[in-house]
């Protein structure tokens, strides 16, 4: 058996993960994504499995890889870069990961909350250019946030925002209410109301064709002018130039993000380059620590062996 890595936390973290996959007798390939679908198509074609990130796994990239690949395991749980209709009708299972990366993202828009309200980025900068410029923040206490999306990552959110004593929030269609009345979320019937009550609005949605842009001009209008929003889900819900408008102009406060679109991005993104000091932007790194990344590789592997030893996988998503 011969199998494609692209994701480079999977490779450059160590853990039981390589010792799994070594133990398999499988020869292993690696290219270091995210890679778009010329690149992946170039690849493909003569292995068995694919590990993938958030490469581009088109049903262009599907037939070539047929008719040897016998499996797609995503090292995540978002989808919306793998053609999950082309795989299932030329019989090719993908599998994903979820419930091993909650934790570590939740914490992660913590991390970016917090920088935003108390201005770390910049006042970091500052002291290390010999500056001594303090700017006054806000407290987290107290203020209302809306978690849009709540699922695995935004049920996490809820509870460690009640630590904080904020009051919290939720919108999704799909309620858990023991879960929210345990940790006294306030159902949304309607996004719009999160975003015209909401001190902090953190997204949790998967992306879809039918949410892409889901944050433009006429959402962000309803949000307040001391909001943040944070962007730990996908770069593809939110229109950046409207985005850039409602920042310059004092529609909302902030901005975080943990992911761009594309990814990695054009480095003339204007969200890059815009130099506005109220944006904070990580690489997609929400999931990469080294307790998440050995959780999520080795269930990644584990869905791999089980279809290619002919066994059912622990998540498929087709």
């Amino acid at each position: 058996m011969r199998v494609l890595i692209t994701t480079t936390s999977f490779m450059d973290t160590p853990g039981a993960h390589h010792d799994l996959l070594k133990e398999q007798g499988y020869e292993s390939v690696t290219a270091r994504g995210p890679l778009n679908e010329e690149q992946m198509i170039n690849l493909l074609g003569d292995v068995d499995g694919v590990i993938c990130g958030d490469d581009a796994i088109t049903r262009r990239v599907i037939e070539k890889a047929l008719p040897r690949l016998k499996v797609v395991s995503k090292y995540g749980i978002g989808l919306d870069r793998i053609d999950l209709e082309a795989a299932r009708q030329r019989g090719v299972p993908v599998t994903y990961t979820p419930g091993v990366n909650e934790v570590t993202v939740a914490e992660h828009v913590f991390g970016l909350m917090i920088s935003l309200a108390r201005n770390i980025p910049q006042e970091n900068q500052w002291v290390r250019e010999g500056q001594w410029k303090r700017i006054t923040g806000h407290e987290l206490w107290g203020k209302t946030i809306g978690i849009i999306g709540m699922g695995r990552i935004g049920k996490q959110v809820a509870r460690r925002a009640l630590a904080f004593e904020m009051k919290v929030l939720g919108c999704d269609p799909i309620w858990d209410d023991p879960f929210c009345q345990q940790y006294s979320v306030g159902r949304c019937l309607l996004s719009e109301e999160i975003l015209q009550q909401a001190d902090i609005v953190t997204l949790h949605m998967n992306l879809t064709p039918e949410n892409r842009y889901f944050v433009n001009r006429d959402r962000l209008s309803l949000m307040k002018p001391t909001a943040y929003l944070i962007n730990c889900a996908r770069g593809g819900l939110v229109n950046t130039a409207d985005l850039l408008e409602a920042l310059r102009n004092g529609g909302i406060a902030g901005y975080a993000a943990d992911v761009l679109e594309p990814e990695p991005p054009d480095p003339h993104d204007p969200l890059i380059t815009s130099g506005l000091e109220n944006v904070i932007l990580t690489p997609h790194i929400g999931s990469r620590t080294y307790e998440s990344v050995v959780r999520q590789a080795t269930m990644a592997v584990k869905n791999l062996v089980a279809v290619l030893s002919g066994d059912r996988p622990l998540a498929q998503a087709n």
